[in-house]
Formats: structure tokens, sequence, C-alpha cells
């Protein structure tokens, strides 16, 4: 599992390193000393997990996370236990506070590996989610069994993901990330970090700011694409 450690503080970087060395499954490919620093080489090396401090100079942790289209795992290291809850609305698998105990370490490279060997399982079983395919929708005491093809705009909260369809919002605990890998990608498409639309909803496109776009749906929403997502954009619906 390719791991980036990100952390301003050169001496912090050092002793994970050392911490890590007996877990022979994480190969640490390199290290962060910020944001601007992360995200680049996210981009470049596309990690599977991240080791991730809060406080640092420039923007923080969740703002580099805040930047990412599709965030890798997350394991948070940090000094400071205020930033726990909001830790886990980023679906961090682990929250360490410094100094790093090696048994903590251990579990959550337990927790690390224990979701991957799941999700390989579930990815060799699965298929893609068509338009066609129907699905039932729990909201509260409220119960939809709906067609696909009918939900126009898929939201992120959090842990949970707003669906729209007729005149209908309801919210449902999974993560965008877990929906954009069930939905086929002919119909559906993640334009940005808190959306995904179906592009047969799709009534018009125009250029938008830092070269993205703006697409509005047949419900009368408005949806950025990001610039990254913007390039993947074009080349899918071009001849």
């Amino acid at each position: 599992m390719k791991a980036i450690i990100v952390d301003d503080e050169r001496l912090a970087r050092t002793e994970l390193r050392r911490l890590l060395a007996p877990f022979k499954e994480i190969d640490i490919i390199a290290e962060a000393v910020n944001a601007k620093d992360a995200v680049e080489k996210i981009t470049q090396l596309n990690p599977d997990l991240l080791f991730l401090d809060i406080q640092m100079p420039g923007k923080n942790g969740f703002e580099l996370l805040e930047e990412l289209e599709s965030a890798p795992e997350v394991i948070f290291t940090t000094a400071y236990d205020e930033y726990a809850l909001k830790a886990f609305e980023f679906n961090a698998l682990d929250y360490l506070l410094k100094p790093i105990e090696p048994h903590r370490l251990e579990e959550a490279i337990k927790r690390v590996t224990t979701k991957t060997k799941a999700e390989k399982f579930i990815s060799t079983e699965k298929q893609y989610l068509t338009a066609e395919d129907q699905v039932f929708v729990k909201d509260g005491d409220r119960c939809w069994f709906v067609k696909l093809a009918e939900i126009r705009l898929f939201e992120s909260e959090g842990n949970y993901a707003r669906l729209y369809f007729n005149d209908f919002k309801p919210l449902i605990l999974r993560t965008l990330n877990s929906l954009d890998e069930r939905l086929d990608p002919r119909t559906f498409f993640r334009v940005n970090r808190k959306h995904i639309v179906n592009l047969k909803w799709i009534d018009n496109i125009e250029p938008w700011l830092n070269g993205g776009l703006l697409v509005k749906l047949k419900g009368g929403q408005k949806v950025e694409v990001s610039r990254r997502q913007s390039v993947k954009f074009r080349d899918m619906l071009s001849l």
C-alpha cells in the first residue's frame, strides 16, 4: 500500500517512518511538508494512504483534503485532540495523537488493511448499477423505490449523500466515494469533490471560473465542474 507522510516537522516525519518500518505492507513513497507540497505529490503519485498532520503553516490538513477531487484513505497524526470529531467527518480511518503509541499505530494499520481487503473482495464481485436499475431509498420514515435514471444529482454531506429526484431530497448513509464506485460512469459523472451528476439530466453547459465548467440540470440546480474534472468531462463528451 503506497503512503505519503504529510507533516511540516522533520522530526515527526522521521519518527513516523521509524514506527512504520515493521509494517512491510506500508510503502512510504514520499513526504510532504505542507498542503501545497502534498497536493502536488498526491496528484502525481496517487497514493492509497495519507498520514496527515492537521496544524501546518498555510493551509491545514482539512483544507488540503478539500482541494482533492478524490482523497486517499487518511490517518490523521496530530498533537491536538480537539479535531477528532471533524476528522471523522472527512471519513478518516483513525486519529492518532502525538507522540504516537506503537500499539495505536498497529490498530490503525490493521484497520487500513482490513478495509482494503474488503474493498478488493467487493470490487471483484460487484457490477455497476446502471440507469435502468432500481434502488431502495430510506430517509427516516419515508421510503422510495426509485430508478437511478430518475436521480439527477448526488450531493455529499460528510458520511451521507443527498439524492435529488422529482421533488424529493432524501439523505442516505453512503459516502459519495462509495456511490462513485458503484454507479455506471457512462451515465454518472463525478464533477467535483461534492457532486455526482446524471449526464442525461444536463440541460446546459457553459464556461466557468479558472477553466472549469458550469452545468445546469433540468431540475434547476447549477453545479460547478472543477478544472481537473472539466478536462475529463470534455474528453468524454467530445466526438
